[in-house]
């Protein structure tokens, strides 16, 4: 058994029984109608005759559990009462805050808990929620208010009201007694007294008939005192370090001409306070087989180089000068973007650092006293004999085996360790990855994985075809809203609490998420278990609090609060039960897993936890029925689908067919995704573009090669890969209006982006293109293929719904069926 690497979070993995190998199917059930069991709760029913082929058409469609709940949910979701079911996160609406947070922020599996740990049991779900503090607003919805206790008060010490005993903030589920001297916890029960000025305060707002934001809302942020601070000082404002490779590979791909071109247009991309002048300050550091630091202090007549040729005991040679706000530097900050090409044009260095580079970053940025994220772009394997130095261990054959573990487990703890100290002093690691062979992204991504990070990987990079990917992504981690130097605590009300915690950060105790950096495309999923009997008329409190530094410097809490029913029978769980939730998490729960488990174990194991989840419904929820119906609750009726998904999907299944460093982006990517990330890597969106109108979405199709014609051009996305299909019969009319090329064998399909072409079809075909890039964050490259050509293989692997990787969506559902007949 792997010993786990230094750095992970202490926690224990829950054991995933073997099942049994399932034996041939002697035939195939058809469609049988079933009587929903209750209107507010249908089931679903499937009759087993042996002669007839099941119709796929017939299983449960993702499409029409998605239409129902646009028709049904969209809207406006007011989040005003206990236990709410919040809409599907594909469906659009916008949240009016009336003292739970929004689902944007948070999302629990189940919003009825069942009163005992037993009864949760039976039902073989997990009870969890997928938490994106930083997660972005929609429309007309509101950012969550900023409350300045001490301005508010005029009291300048007054921080925070929270709980005395478990310390919880405010929030709408306390209760005022004793006359409004003292407060009692949700959580804990405790009584706690009212600070004088705060009561006045309160007091005062109830005059004018206003209720305090931190007693109505369900997400507000608070500003923090001084003992919320390293040191008890105030922060300085995160900084930004380019640390950019300028080896011959980083020259001849093009990514230092690329960078250097466009770091103007992504500094002016940040954020900037109420005059204009940006908050953040910049620093650059460029490395190959030494490190060198920049002097772009605005005096200077040029920038300054200074080099670092021991890179085995990194230190910082310069202190002012080398973080600059982009104004303060101005033309001296050109004259380097404009100097870093002609330098290296001629370096012939191919054996790289890495490790030192980012030690420097590390260090630059504790010597400034500040917090802040290191872009790191690199493009090889550090093979330069230095700290940090990796070997070239890929071995596709491995993937999928048991022996896996062996390429997906760090080759040393090196990259653990130095990840942990940037954690530590509030730094995160953004990993570019612009790479044209294996570069070991299980070891290298353990620095962004520890940090709140990210990797992203352009593989086989070239400038004119990868770069405005590369620059868009860029733009997107220094703009989007991101909380630094931050600490999550989740607090549970009397009888349950988390335990378990799964995403990109670090935990040095089994209470604080240590988070470098968390924007908002990531999430953290979070296990909670029972550790008493609950009780109905109180309900679950759940508070999750994030004190961060803000761009600007500030510090400051973010609170979200959730409020959950109890569930005496288990038909009120299932009724309330979120798959897409359930699914994210249990996702990210068994990645965590295969650092110890082997591959076929875990599979084996989700299958058979659905099986189980599905028997208990049967058993315990569902009205009698024929042993041959497959019974399926109507909330989780897509349950085996994704299942079937996830065990097959590239995190969990990737064998030989991709690289190691392709898995090991997979099972990052997983590890950070929030419920709509994960829902499209699930089940992608296949869309058929020969019947796009103008300002018109055409309908999604279910992804599967059935739903496909040769007369058709059909686009796949699932947030990473975005896959144009043409057909072989597509008609002459449809390739010149989309590709200018009179018939599919005419088609370039090495173009990454559409052509532009002055007709209705290809200016739609653009649009959505674009839009599924913003709705996704993320820009995907766009790969084009003919019919029958070899590119397919990678189309037929995203349709989830064949028998492509493993057994088809209807087959799945058979054996699933099995299984819950053994176990009823």
């Amino acid at each position: 058994m792997q010993q786990p690497q230094p750095g992970y979070p202490p926690q224990q993995q829950p054991g995933y029984p073997p099942q049994p190998g399932y034996p041939p199917q002697p035939g195939y059930p058809q469609q049988g109608a079933f009587p929903a069991q209750q209107p507010s709760h249908p089931q679903y029913g499937y009759q087993q005759p042996p002669q007839k082929r099941l119709d796929p058409d017939q299983m449960p469609s993702p499409i029409q559990v998605m239409a129902d709940d646009q028709q049904n949910r969209g809207g406006v979701f007011v989040t005003n009462e206990k236990g709410l079911v919040p809409p599907l996160v594909t469906t659009d609406f916008i949240v009016d805050d009336k003292g739970n947070a929004s689902p944007r922020y948070i999302r629990s599996s189940m919003y009825s808990v069942p009163v005992t740990a037993d009864l949760l049991k039976q039902t073989a779900m997990p009870f969890c929620l997928v938490i994106s503090p930083m997660a972005e607003t929609v429309g007309t919805e509101q950012e969550p208010p900023l409350i300045d206790f001490a301005a508010l008060t005029g009291s300048p010490t007054l921080g925070p009201v929270r709980c005395a005993r478990c310390k919880a903030y405010m929030c709408p589920n306390m209760k005022f007694v004793d006359a409004g001297r003292h407060f009692k916890c949700a959580f804990c029960k405790a009584q706690t007294e009212v600070p004088m000025e705060y009561t006045q305060y309160i007091n005062s707002m109830q005059q004018y008939g206003r209720v305090p934001a931190e007693m109505a809302l369900g997400a507000y942020e608070i500003v923090a005192t001084k003992e919320y601070c390293r040191n008890n000082t105030l922060p300085n404002p995160p900084a930004l370090v380019f640390v950019i490779d300028v080896s011959y590979n980083s020259v001849k791909n093009g990514l230092l001409e690329t960078l250097c071109d466009n770091i103007m247009t992504i500094i002016q991309s940040m954020p900037t306070d109420e005059a204009g002048r940006s908050y953040t300050r910049v620093g650059f550091i460029t490395y190959s087989s030494t490190v060198h630091f920049y002097n772009i202090k605005g005096t200077l007549a040029q920038p300054q180089m200074l080099s670092v040729g021991d890179v085995g005991d990194m230190f910082v040679p310069l202190l002012e000068g080398f973080l600059e706000r982009p104004e303060d530097s101005g033309p001296v900050l050109q004259q380097l973007l404009e100097m870093l090409p002609v330098l290296f044009r001629d370096n012939r260095d191919t054996e790289t650092i890495l490790l030192p580079a980012v030690q420097a970053g590390l260090e630059a940025l504790k010597a400034a006293d500040t917090s802040g994220q290191l872009l790191v772009f690199n493009t090889t394997l550090p093979t330069y004999p230095a700290p940090g130095k990796l070997i070239n261990r890929e071995d596709r054959k491995l993937l999928g085996t048991d022996k896996e573990k062996q390429i997906l487990a760090p080759q040393s703890t090196d990259y653990n360790e130095l990840g942990q100290a940037c954690s530590a002093a509030g730094v995160c690691v953004q990993l570019f990855t612009c790479n044209n062979a294996y570069v070991d992204a299980a070891t290298i991504g353990q620095l962004p994985r520890l940090t709140g990070g990210q990797t992203h990987k352009y593989t086989y990079f070239t400038a004119d075809v990868d770069g405005p990917r590369l620059i868009h992504d860029v733009i997107r981690v220094v703009s989007r809203p991101t909380a630094h130097d931050a600490v999550m605590r989740v607090r549970c009300s009397t009888g349950v609490r988390a335990t378990e915690f799964y995403g990109h950060f670090f935990m040095s105790n089994t209470t604080d998420i240590e988070l470098a950096a968390i924007d908002a495309d990531k999430a953290v999923g979070i296990e909670i278990k029972h550790d008493d009997k609950l009780t109905a008329e109180d309900g679950v409190y759940i508070q999750a609090a994030l004190l961060y530094t803000h761009r600007s410097g500030q510090r400051r809490l973010r609170v979200l609060n959730l409020a959950l029913s109890v569930a005496q029978q288990l038909a009120d769980t299932y009724r309330s039960a979120d798959t897409d939730t359930i699914v994210n998490f249990l996702t990210k729960q068994a990645i965590w897993a295969l650092r110890e488990t082997p591959p076929r174990q875990i599979r084996e194991g989700l299958t058979s936890r659905c099986a189980r989840c599905l028997a208990a419904y049967r058993r315990h929820c569902a009205s009698p029925s024929a042993p041959g119906q497959l019974v399926l609750p109507g909330s989780m009726k897509l349950l085996p689908l994704y299942t079937n998904c996830v065990i097959h999907g590239d995190a969990l299944h990737g064998g030989s067919d991709i690289t190691c460093d392709e898995r090991a982006c997979a099972m990052y990517r997983a590890l950070t995704a929030d419920v709509a990330t994960s829902c499209a890597l699930t089940y992608p969106r296949l869309l058929p573009l020969h019947r796009l109108r103008e300002g018109d979405t055409p309908a999604m199709l279910r992804a599967s090669k059935d739903k496909m014609e040769d007369q058709g051009i059909y686009l796949l996305e699932n947030g990473v890969h975005m896959l144009l299909w043409v057909g072989s019969a597509a008609s002459p009319e449809l390739t010149q209006a989309l590709f200018g090329q009179p018939s599919p064998q005419a088609i370039d399909t090495s173009v990454r982006e559409l052509p532009v072409l002055d007709n209705e079809l290809s200016e739609a075909a653009r649009e959505l293109v674009d839009q599924a890039r913003r709705q996704r964050r993320v820009y995907m490259r766009l790969t084009v293929m003919t019919q029958n050509s070899p590119a397919e293989l990678q189309l037929r692997r995203s349709l989830v719904e064949d028998a492509t990787i493993g057994p088809s969506y209807v087959d799945f559902l058979l054996d699933v069926h099995k299984a819950i007949q053994k176990l009823m």
